[in-house]
C-alpha cells in the first residue's frame, strides 16, 4: 500500500534538456542531478550509449526498444518520480523515427509531441543555449582537438590544441545549423521551452539551477543549497587569444554584436 500511495502522491514527471555541443548542458545537468530531486539526466538515447545502459538493465535496446525506453524511465527517476534526459539536435530526427517505428508510442498519424509524451509522461522542455556563438565555436574546436568534451579534475588531453581558423569557422556554422533544428522543432510543435542561457548559468549558478527546478515544479527541502559546479569551464587565456586572432584574421565570419 505504501508503494501505491507513493505513486499517487508523486506521479511520474519527465523533462528533456534540449541542447547542442558546448552549450553548457553538462554544467546544467550535473547541477540538476546533484539536487537528487531532478532525475539523473544523461544521454540515455544516444545510440552509442544505449548498449551500455541496456547491459546495466539486462536489456537489448535493439531487440526491444520500447522495453528499453520504459526501463530507463522507470529506473533512472529520482524518488520523487522525476525523470530527465538530454537530447542533442543532431540525433533528434533519428530518435523520433526510432520511437515511431516501434509503434508502441504512436503510429504514422501521431504527431511528434504526442509521440514524445506517450513515451515520457508529462514531458517538459528545457533549452540551454549559448549567447556568444564564437566562444562556443572556439570551445568546440578545442574539444575536437583535445578529446575533452567535459573538463574535470584529472582529465587528460589526447593532444594539445592548435589555433585553426578553418576548424573554428566550421564549428561556428555547424552550431548555427544545429540551433536552427531546435528552433524549427519548437515552432513546429508549438512548444514553449524554458530557456537557459549558458552565460547566466556561469554568472549565477545556484539561481539558474533553481529557476529550472521552479519551471519543472520541483521543490528542494527547506534550507537546501545548490552545490558548486563539478564541470570546469574551458575558457582561459588560450580561448581569449584565439578569439582575438580569429576576429583579426576573419572579420567577416562573425559579428561580435550578434553574439
Amino acid at each position: 500500500m505504501g508503494g501505491l500511495l507513493h505513486k499517487l502522491h508523486h506521479p511520474r514527471r519527465c523533462y528533456v534538456v534540449c541542447t547542442i555541443p558546448r552549450s553548457g548542458s553538462n554544467l546544467l545537468t550535473d547541477g540538476l542531478r546533484a539536487t537528487r530531486r531532478a532525475g539523473m539526466p544523461k544521454q540515455f538515447f544516444l545510440p552509442k550509449f544505449e548498449a551500455r545502459y541496456g547491459a546495466e538493465l539486462g536489456l537489448d535496446p535493439v531487440a526491444d526498444y520500447p522495453k528499453y525506453v520504459r526501463a530507463i524511465v522507470n529506473t533512472r527517476a529520482t524518488h520523487n518520480e522525476v525523470f530527465g534526459f538530454k537530447l542533442m539536435s543532431w540525433y533528434l530526427d533519428d530518435f523520433l523515427t526510432r520511437l515511431r517505428n516501434t509503434r508502441a508510442f504512436g503510429d504514422a498519424a501521431t504527431d511528434d509531441l504526442a509521440l514524445l509524451r506517450n513515451a515520457f509522461p508529462r514531458l517538459r522542455f528545457v533549452h540551454i543555449h549559448r549567447r556568444h556563438k564564437l566562444r562556443q565555436a572556439l570551445s568546440t574546436a578545442r574539444a575536437l582537438q583535445t578529446g575533452l568534451w567535459k573538463v574535470q579534475k584529472g582529465a587528460t588531453v589526447i593532444q594539445e590544441p592548435q589555433f585553426d581558423a578553418e576548424l573554428i569557422e566550421q564549428s561556428l556554422r555547424e552550431a548555427e545549423r544545429q540551433e536552427k533544428i531546435w528552433r524549427d522543432f519548437f515552432q513546429r510543435l508549438g512548444i514553449q521551452a524554458f530557456q537557459v542561457q549558458y552565460e547566466e548559468l556561469c554568472r549565477d549558478y545556484e539561481r539558474t539551477i533553481r529557476s529550472v527546478l521552479d519551471f519543472l515544479k520541483i521543490s528542494l527541502p527547506r534550507g537546501a543549497r545548490v552545490g558548486p559546479p563539478v564541470t570546469i569551464r574551458q575558457s582561459d587565456e588560450i580561448s581569449r587569444m584565439w578569439e582575438e586572432r580569429f576576429l583579426a584574421e576573419r572579420p567577416s565570419a562573425y559579428s561580435p554584436a550578434a553574439g
